[in-house]
């Protein structure tokens, strides 16, 4: 080693030094002992690295401490926040599903808070003084929201698939069309989850068309299931043809076959009444006659990380003595924010009102302009030249496999701040606090209005306040 990198690895303070160090000690003393400890030789393990490898000829003359404390400080402090942490949505995405979906409701937070701290009736019947199940917290109340016999909440909705297929239909056919084989985020794909429940695989039709015909010919001694899925983000348009669902019950009936319908993000509340295209409602598939109803909890419905399975007793009774509805049973925070969100849905105004995912489907475009315009004026007036907002028109999305053909009409500001590049800045604005994520489009980085609530504004005022300034004086 050469004797000129030889001496600046010897300047390099050691850990305990600082760890006492007065530009360090109060975010050190925030941190537990061994957490700061591991993180101050992190950052020493990436300047050593840096050093080594760095060409003889651009070698400093001497240490730059100041830049090492200055990157320790950042490394500290990011030592010190959770990895699952609060991040303003700016993406125009509402229920994005990197970014946790939907916000739950302020009744929602206050119900579980309540259920966290304190004991709870989780399985405990006060009425007969004994034991009791989960399940009973919340069938009632889908009884009461949508007519239907009997219900059932598990974690997730591909959990729902899972059980249903397992308790219906294993060791038996499943009949479903084959355009409506899809793929959705993370990976889930049908075939492999029919497969994983023992249920087998019938596919009937094309990829664009699929007629009553197609199940009837393909109905055996060996089905047990017709199963229509929703088809999630995946649209096939053109010349395309599907069976609905009452024709699909009535063959059902004929053949004495259940007929199961996923609907993916299950909705309460007809959309199209507020201006968005018209997706069926659970009530409306259950009236259509399914006798088994799967959908999620935390998309269009606005609640927790849950899969809800709505249908006739006797089905309903099937999937709770099924040895894996224990494995996929919710919690008692899951249950406490759904049975909140579902109360909202007794009075539909309330709901559209109180469900943040509602109520950024449907905000008007003349509040988001407003909204945008005062953004604006406020970052120019503090952060002054050189930082260039525009407010121009946006297309958001409804996201979450919900809606996926609508665009909702927005307004985004375009921000810039050369001579960084868009992703750059994007780069900045994801280490602001809390940290912003936004989109880039047509080479410009925007950030939406549609998915900014309107108690998000003062922090990302803030938080973009402080991105910005630090961007100009690092130019």
């Amino acid at each position: 080693m050469d004797p000129a990198r030889a001496r600046l690895l010897r300047q390099l303070p050691q850990v305990d030094e600082l760890l006492r160090h007065p530009q360090l000690s109060l975010t050190v003393a925030s941190l537990p002992r061994p957490l700061a400890a591991a993180a101050v030789r992190r950052g020493l393990a990436e300047q050593r690295q840096f050093l080594s490898a760095c060409p003889a000829a651009d070698l400093p003359p001497e240490l730059d401490l100041a830049g090492l404390l200055q990157e320790l400080l950042k490394i500290l402090e990011a030592a010190g926040q959770p990895s699952l942490r609060r991040v303003l949505n700016a993406t125009g995405v509402v229920i994005h599903t990197n970014l946790g979906r939907s916000p739950l409701a302020a009744a929602a937070l206050a119900q579980i808070h309540e259920v966290a701290v304190h004991y709870s009736t989780l399985e405990y019947d006060l009425s007969l003084g004994q034991r009791g199940s989960r399940q009973d917290h919340l069938e009632g109340l889908l009884q009461e929201l949508t007519g239907v016999e009997a219900a059932l909440v598990v974690n997730n909705n591909a959990a729902a698939v899972l059980l249903a297929l397992s308790a219906l239909a294993q060791g038996k056919e499943v009949i479903i069309s084959r355009g409506q084989l899809v793929e959705i985020g993370g990976s889930f794909r049908l075939p492999e989850i029919m497969a994983v429940s023992g249920a087998l695989l019938r596919e009937v039709g094309t990829t664009n068309k699929t007629h009553l015909k197609d199940y009837e010919q393909a109905i055996s001694l060996e089905t047990a299931m017709l199963l229509k899925v929703h088809p999630s983000n995946f649209r096939i348009t053109g010349f395309t043809s599907e069976v609905a669902l009452p024709e699909l019950v009535a063959l059902g009936r004929r053949y004495g076959l259940l007929v199961v319908e996923d609907l993916g993000s299950g909705c309460l509340v007809d959309l199209s009444r507020y201006g968005l295209e018209r997706e069926p409602t659970v009530q409306e598939t259950l009236q259509a006659g399914a006798d088994l109803v799967l959908f999620s909890g935390d998309k269009l419905l606005g609640g927790p990380q849950a899969g809800l399975a709505l249908g006739s007793r006797e089905v309903i009774s099937r999937l709770r003595r099924h040895p894996l509805t224990r494995a996929l049973r919710p919690d008692k925070l899951t249950l406490a924010g759904l049975e909140a969100t579902l109360r909202l849905y007794l009075e539909e105004s309330q709901a559209m009102s109180a469900i943040p995912t509602l109520r950024l489907l449907t905000r008007p475009l003349a509040e988001l302009k407003r909204q945008a315009r005062a953004l604006a004026r406020h970052l120019q007036r503090v952060l002054g030249p050189g930082v260039q907002v525009q407010v121009v028109e946006s297309s958001g999305r409804v996201g979450g496999g919900a809606l996926p053909q609508v665009s909702l009409p927005s307004r985004a500001l375009a921000l810039s701040l050369p001579p960084l590049t868009p992703v750059q800045l994007e780069a900045r604005l994801h280490q602001a606090r809390p940290p912003i994520i936004a989109r880039i489009e047509q080479d410009t980085l925007l950030l939406d209005m549609r998915t900014l609530l309107p108690e998000d504004l003062p922090a990302l005022k803030k938080a973009l306040q402080g991105a910005l300034v630090e961007c100009k004086s690092q130019k």
